[in-house]
């Protein structure tokens, strides 16, 4: 997407053939199961179904302009891989112009390889950009046992403790002081992360904003970025050598 355009609702001159515009986002839904590069931008389209503009098509012909210009990229899953559980956290402050409620991304792998993913808008509006990262650091935490339980059922047995990776280090504070948490309205998701962490099931660690790789499911990037951080989500095109 571009990074410099923010899509809302009233964007324009509304698109007529309605129907065409929902076809094209769930085939792109579909795609996002296997390509994680177009989560965010298929986030964005999908809150438009009801009433699309032509800025919004436009923005989804986009998406397939890049998804031509690489038809054959895809996840690697590496046999020689870890299994240790990767877990990153981001979130967008107020970003949706429309309601100011934060953009919330988080992705987890199983040692190199990417497993899943998720961009998402959050129910409430936070008041300061550490309650939304906060808030998108607790929907991680709920989400890793989650995880855990299904790796169980698999009889896959991961000996190495799960790390989530966190590049706000207000939320780093909070998370490891119980003191701090009675200065904000976060006192549930608090103890939601806290717990998780004095129970041994998981450990907390800092981060470069740099390499932050939920930051591709909060936000459009500029290209640079963009492609340091589809890298590391173990992209392959199958039709490059």
């Amino acid at each position: 997407m571009d990074p410099g355009s923010h899509l809302h609702n009233d964007d324009g001159a509304l698109f007529e053939d309605v129907a065409c515009y929902r076809r094209l986002i769930g085939r792109l839904l579909y795609l996002t199961t296997t390509r994680p590069d177009i989560t965010f931008p298929v986030q964005q389209l999908s809150q438009f179904l009801s009433k699309p503009t032509l800025c919004h098509f436009r923005a989804a012909q986009r998406v397939l302009h890049y998804l031509k210009g690489a038809p054959g990229q895809g996840l690697f899953f590496s046999r020689k891989s870890s299994l240790q559980l990767h877990g990153y956290s981001d979130s967008d402050w107020a970003g949706c112009p429309d309601t100011r409620r934060s953009i919330s991304g988080y992705c987890f792998f199983l040692g190199d390889s990417l497993i899943t993913w998720c961009s998402k808008k959050q129910t409430t509006i936070a008041r300061s950009s550490s309650e939304a990262e906060y808030r998108a650091l607790a929907s991680v935490t709920c989400e890793l046992p989650w995880l855990c339980y299904l790796l169980d059922d698999l009889k896959i047995n991961c000996k190495e403790l799960p790390v989530l990776y966190c590049d706000n280090k207000s939320v780093l504070h909070i998370a490891a002081n119980p003191v701090f948490h009675e200065r904000t309205n976060l006192e549930i998701d608090c103890h939601v992360v806290r717990e998780k962490v004095s129970a041994g099931l998981m450990k907390l660690l800092p981060l470069s904003s740099v390499n932050q790789i939920a930051d591709l499911f909060t936000k459009a990037l500029a290209p640079q970025p963009f492609s340091h951080l589809i890298d590391k989500l173990r992209l392959i095109n199958i039709y490059q050598s």
